[in-house]
């Protein structure tokens, strides 16, 4: 597929796809001509790979080819928390865990035919796990910069997959810029949160939900969101059906926040275009890491997408991103890191005020599997301690006292 690689904002473009940021200082997407596109045009692939002929490379080797094709369930154990008719997107059934598998796949092998010797990213979370797994899959080395501070559970989860990690001192936000100045020194591939190649493979998400709903579309889809890049995608595989003439209806997506760190919130209540990052003394602590961004490098385009789709951007508390990760374990079976319990928290406030009807379809999208994260949960865990001559009579007690609770 030939690149366009435009501006959402001002349209200016070309075919580089390794500048991320346009002159105006917007990020920059890969704008695949979809206008003849049809569903029946999509690859006899697994995953993600079906819809090659919108991505801006064939389908690559390595674990590239484990991305995408994540389950869409209907789960009806969470419309009562919910409030209508919910199916849940498991984004953390990916290799690594985490959505940010899509974007690895389409920017790692990429970035690798462009001449990179080395690919790099900046991150001590899903992303740093991602890029490393897929740098290593396909035998080339990976940079990962993390902070000094970076907790031990992340860096041995980041350190399995052995890439050279570099914990920096200073400044960590500021190293998204310098990161695109890396990539121009030395002969290595920076792919941060917004590369236009990983927001393509993002959008892979939107096609497998629009392409399992077709020819309909869902009401309203809920994401929880930081840098944008997720939202961006979805964004962007919206604008690719509506190019193809197979979404009439565009599901509205909402945009959810953590309330320690929720600057694209913000912007959004005061009908501002951008958000302002928020300073370390308006930025809070919060067990959803994942999104705790104070300066979210696509927090415009992902305005602009909710406001384009019919949609909002809104925040939620810890305690409320507690109680949806229990009822997406004990009502549907799911476990999820916290930041993904925002799109369950997120569609409870959102029917709560109105915003989603009981009788609308919704997809939520946990970004994220729960297993990797330790010391977010209840550790006051109830046990029963038994004999084993006394096994039988307990258990049937216990279970005669859960059964008639239900």
């Amino acid at each position: 597929m030939s690149l366009s690689v435009t501006c959402y904002r001002c349209g200016e473009g070309d075919e580089n796809a390794a500048r991320v940021r346009c002159s105006c200082g917007e990020p920059r997407w890969i704008e695949p001509d979809a206008s003849s596109f049809a569903w029946s045009d999509c690859r006899d692939y697994e995953g993600m790979w079906r819809y090659e002929p919108l991505l801006p490379i064939d389908r690559p080797a390595g674990v590239a080819r484990a991305a995408g094709g994540t389950p869409l369930v209907r789960s009806p154990g969470l419309d009562d928390t919910a409030g209508c008719r919910v199916y849940v997107k498991d984004e953390g059934e990916h290799p690594t865990g985490a959505y940010k598998d899509r974007g690895s796949a389409v920017a790692v092998p990429h970035a690798i035919a462009a001449g990179n010797d080395a690919i790099g990213t900046v991150s001590y979370g899903n992303m740093a796990m991602s890029t490393a797994a897929h740098a290593a899959s396909l035998d080339r080395e990976c940079v990962v910069l993390v902070p000094d501070e970076i907790p031990a559970g992340r860096l041995e989860l980041i350190a399995q997959y052995e890439p050279t990690i570099v914990r920096v001192d200073g400044d960590y936000g500021a190293l998204y810029g310098d990161a695109l100045a890396l990539s121009d020194a030395l002969p290595i591939g920076m792919l941060v949160s917004d590369s236009p190649t990983r927001i393509s493979g993002y959008k892979t998400a939107l096609f497998e939900i629009c392409e399992a709903f077709a020819p309909d579309a869902p009401d309203a889809i809920v994401v929880p969101t930081s840098s944008g890049g997720f939202a961006s995608g979805m964004w962007r595989g919206i604008r690719d059906l509506e190019a193809a003439g197979l979404l009439d209806d565009a599901p509205r997506l909402y945009l959810v926040q953590t309330a320690a760190a929720d600057p694209i919130t913000r912007a959004f209540d005061a009908g501002e275009t951008d958000p302002t990052a928020l300073s370390p003394d308006e930025t809070g602590e919060t067990i959803a890491h994942s999104i705790g961004n104070p300066d979210p490098p696509s927090g415009g385009r992902a305005l602009a997408a909710a406001r384009d789709t019919g949609g909002a951007v809104l925040s939620v508390t810890d305690d409320e991103l507690r109680a949806a990760k229990r009822r997406f374990a004990v009502d549907a079976g799911f476990c999820v890191e916290p930041a993904s319990a925002a799109s369950l928290a997120g569609a409870t406030r959102l029917s709560d005020r109105g915003d989603i009807d009981a009788d609308e379809s919704v997809v939520l999208v946990p970004t994220g599997t729960g297993f990797k994260e330790l010391g977010t949960g209840d550790a006051s865990v109830a046990t029963e301690r038994v004999r084993r001559a006394d096994l039988s009579e307990r258990l049937g007690s216990l279970l005669g006292d859960r059964l008639g609770a239900r």
